[in-house]
């Protein structure tokens, strides 16, 4: 008998994180939660990243999930913003990790094409998706839909995830 598992996406960002929650039994989706973890850009760099944990940690332990699944970083041109990126990608994956949760990696092509059908888009496609998936979600911002489009990614994509891993321990 299938049950009902609990996902979270997390969309890194040193100024916001975006989180969103959906659970899946087989194809079915529902949307649980979404939202926004922010940090104080008037603080250093230390302490905005301690926010960023305390604020997903809250959010993993309020909300329990079984599975976690975080946005890859891309490489932009200003290497300062994309180390700082990258560190709050760490954070990311830490806050799950740290919670027993196996998390997995989407590049963002990979979950604009399993939301819009297509590796490439606008944002307002992955809002209306994500509004026909899921026809009760409720999103403040780009961060916290492009958190719900990294879970919803996980959901189509961990199956074969499971059935690998299955394999290897065999």
């Amino acid at each position: 008998m299938q049950s009902t598992i609990r996902i979270i996406g997390i969309d890194p960002g040193l100024r916001r994180t975006g989180w969103g929650i959906i659970e899946t039994l087989g194809n079915s989706l529902r949307f649980v939660a979404s939202g926004t973890v922010t940090s104080d850009g008037e603080m250093d760099l230390a302490s905005r990243l301690c926010q960023l944990h305390d604020g997903l940690a809250e959010v993993v332990h309020g909300y329990q999930p079984h599975e976690a699944a975080v946005e890859q970083t891309f490489v932009n041109k200003d290497a300062t913003a994309t180390l700082k990126l990258g560190q709050a990608r760490g954070i990311a994956m830490l806050v799950p990790a740290r919670a027993g949760l196996r998390v997995a990696e989407y590049a963002p092509n990979a979950v604009k094409k399993a939301v819009i059908g297509v590796g490439h888009g606008e944002k307002q496609q992955i809002h209306m998706m994500l509004k026909v998936l899921m026809p009760k979600v409720e999103f403040k911002g780009n961060d916290a839909a492009d958190a719900l489009a990294i879970a919803i990614c996980h959901a189509h994509n961990r199956q074969a995830i499971t059935s690998r891993l299955a394999a290897l321990a065999g």
